[in-house]
């Protein structure tokens, strides 16, 4: 076997290469920056589509359940990555921690299935920006037409979906421009959403009637369990943090309060949620209710005779997904950089700008092919795809953090999962768990992917 497949580097080179190679990025981001970026990835499309959805379909009013197993899987990996990033605070999380412990070959496959997962993630959520701002703009009577409305369909008359370009661009500009702006444009957008969030809270909590959570679990514990798969992709996000590693002022310290504390707040906010949600509205007949399927949160209200209320909270929707897709496009660029300052893709694109700082080639074409897909293709069956590249992420990172304290025992750890090698393994079985949840077909696309990748390698 060619020795470069699982050829490794240490933990002072990763480090090194980027401090003496002139291709360091800017630390500007402080614990709460780190923490409002996570919330800003995690808490979105999930907790204002997806939960109405997997409970209608999936586990009914036991979707709380099914958010209770998510979160303890995204919680075993959330640890093991905390461990990673205060250790080597430097771009390319799951892609970077591979390949200090397992060697190149096994970086690559991260890496590459990193790129896919955030592509994918972004091309999605700009779609269901572009489709939630439709809808803000036609409570004002206000209509686009039809042709840039959305992706080519002869059919319907579209040809482009040009609210979805020009989100991506514009969040673009923002992100090349610097990282520091980008999470203070993130922090507003994450406020608001919480606003919206904690109004439907208030707003939806005194019409909660408990017979509607009677049976608790309509579809049986297999379907709590196929809905914990499912809602899985709501808890996308706070990996991202770690790809900001590189630009975090005392990352020993604040990475892990960023990625712990942005998943924590997030699961509480969706179990609420959740749970009032249901007992609002028997969830299970409107399964095949589109209006609901599309906004249950939204939807909800308007049972409730609270129009005004739904208003508020799509336009907190609007700002909860545009904050996941600026994550997002923050994210994958700097996976793409550190892959390319490791020449594993061409070097020329891991240039930093000189008066920004800010990975800005990786940053223009990551968006620009984002743009393209987003506008021009119709996206389905892609939230399973990002759904299974995260898990494989999560799995490679828990075992990557056991290799590491065998191969290292000695390094400084700023943070140490508890519990020795229980909680790593934990992280090992439950995300295992919720690949095989996923259907075959998204298991077929997914292996696909990582073949066209070994091809490149």
């Amino acid at each position: 076997m060619d020795s470069n497949l699982l050829r490794t580097k240490s933990i002072e080179q990763l480090v090194g290469d980027v401090e003496s190679g002139g291709k360091a990025l800017k630390r500007t981001l402080s614990a709460l920056d780190l923490t409002l970026l996570g919330i800003g990835a995690i808490i979105g499309t999930g907790i204002f589509v997806l939960t109405g959805t997997a409970a209608a379909n999936q586990a009914g009013p036991g979707i709380v359940l099914s958010y209770v197993v998510a979160g303890l899987a995204c919680g075993f990996a959330a640890l093991c990555y905390a461990e990673f990033a205060a250790m080597i605070p430097i771009s390319g999380s799951a892609y970077t921690y591979a390949y200090a412990t397992l060697g190149e070959i096994f970086a690559w496959m991260i890496g590459w299935d990193l790129i896919l997962e955030y592509a994918v993630g972004s091309m999605t959520v700009a779609v269901g920006w572009s489709g939630y701002f439709q809808r803000i703009l036609a409570g004002f009577n206000v209509h686009l037409p039809v042709w840039m409305s959305a992706s080519p369909d002869p059919a319907a008359g579209t040809l482009v979906n040009l609210p979805a370009i020009l989100i991506v661009i514009g969040i673009m500009v923002l992100l090349v421009v610097g990282v520091r702006e980008s999470a203070r444009f993130n922090a507003v957008m994450v406020t608001v959403k919480l606003a919206a969030v904690a109004f439907f809270i208030l707003v939806g909590f005194s019409y909660v009637k408990p017979a509607n959570w009677s049976p608790f679990m309509p579809y049986g514990f297999s379907g709590v369990m196929t809905g914990a798969a499912v809602v899985f992709f709501a808890y996308i996000g706070f990996d991202a943090v770690s790809t900001t590693a590189e630009e975090a002022k005392n990352p020993s310290r604040d990475l892990p309060i960023g990625i712990i504390a942005s998943l924590i707040i997030c699961t509480v906010l969706y179990l609420v949620v959740a749970g009032i949600l249901t007992g609002i509205l028997p969830v299970v007949q409107y399964k095949s209710d589109m209006q609901f399927l599309n906004a249950p949160v939204g939807y909800a209200l308007a049972v409730i005779n609270k129009d005004w209320a739904a208003g508020v909270v799509s336009a907190g929707a609007v700002a909860g997904i545009t904050s996941v897709l600026l994550v997002m496009l923050m994210s994958q660029p700097r996976i793409f950089f550190a892959m390319s300052r490791d020449r594993l893709l061409p070097a020329g694109v891991s240039r930093v700008h000189p008066r920004f700082r800010t990975p800005y080639i990786t940053t223009i074409i990551t968006c620009a092919v984002v743009a393209a897909v987003a506008g021009f293709v119709p996206i389905n069956v892609l939230g399973e795809m990002t759904s299974i590249g995260t898990l494989f992420a999560f799995v490679v990172v828990s075992i990557a953090v056991i290799v590491l304290r065998y191969k290292r025992p000695e390094a400084r750890r700023p943070f140490r999962v508890p519990g020795g090698k229980v909680i790593p393994i934990l992280g090992v079985l439950a995300c295992v768990y919720l690949m095989v949840s996923l259907s075959v077909m998204t298991w077929v696309r997914f292996l696909g992917w990582l073949n066209i990748g070994m091809i490149i390698y």
